[in-house]
């Protein structure tokens, strides 16, 4: 779809190389900061109008990705870790957007649709795409693919075709509209926040800023 064009993501080589290269080193490095004031409309944006999230008795946080951007499988394992480490009042998700084209958002939500869309199978998949140049751009190669992720390929494939899928991806689609997702990676903090990579300079400094973001959602609950 041509509101979410794969051209205008804009993640600097360099930020590449501080904020993945260094992974959790680089994270180490920014922690001193974190205590540096942070600008809205330069290291991070507010969402307008602000959106309704699916855990409100928690800080939610959201990673809108799609499994075809590079970036995007550079920053799965540092985001990982991150997210192990977040305290019991805040809530990860993600949100898969349809980048042009809606196989891989497909795929994803029927891995979702099955309760496979672990850490160890979004790796493998990220691996797939983005180490052994097996795109994944077929239903035939995604069916092919899933005895190695130990899913059975014609539960997949129900899946993949199945009405449950197809409204999980509307409603993806509509909240990347609504959250006015125009590149990726991007975190979304309870609706009310956005920051990436490209924003904050780095990986790291993008979890630095979504951290000081859930201080601050933290501080305004009391």
């Amino acid at each position: 779809m041509s509101t979410f064009n794969p051209s205008t993501r804009f993640w600097l080589k360099s930020a590449v190389a501080a904020g993945v290269g260094g992974g959790l080193a680089s994270l180490s490095r920014l922690a001193a900061a974190q205590g540096a004031a942070i600008v809205e409309g330069t290291q991070f944006r507010a969402i307008n109008p602000a959106q309704p999230t699916e855990a409100p008795d928690k800080i939610e946080v959201i990673e809108f990705f799609w499994f075809g951007c590079p970036h995007c499988a550079m920053l799965e394992p540092v985001l990982r870790e991150w997210v192990r480490k977040l305290p019991s009042d805040v809530a990860f998700r993600k949100v898969h957007v349809p980048f042009n084209e809606v196989k891989h958002q497909q795929l994803y939500y029927a891995l979702v649709n099955m309760g496979k869309a672990d850490d160890a199978t979004l790796e493998k998949i990220f691996d797939a795409i983005h180490k052994e140049r097996n795109h994944l751009d077929t239903v035939g190669a995604m069916t092919a693919f899933m005895p190695k992720l130990g899913i059975d390929a014609k539960a997949f494939k129900d899946s993949y075709e199945s009405f449950a899928v197809t409204t999980l991806m509307r409603k993806a689609t509509a909240m990347a509209s609504a959250y006015k997702v125009d590149s990726v990676p991007m975190l979304a903090i309870n609706g009310k926040y956005m920051t990436a990579p490209s924003m904050a300079g780095s990986t790291g400094g993008a979890l630095m800023v979504a951290e000081q973001l859930i201080q601050r959602e933290r501080k305004a609950r009391g």
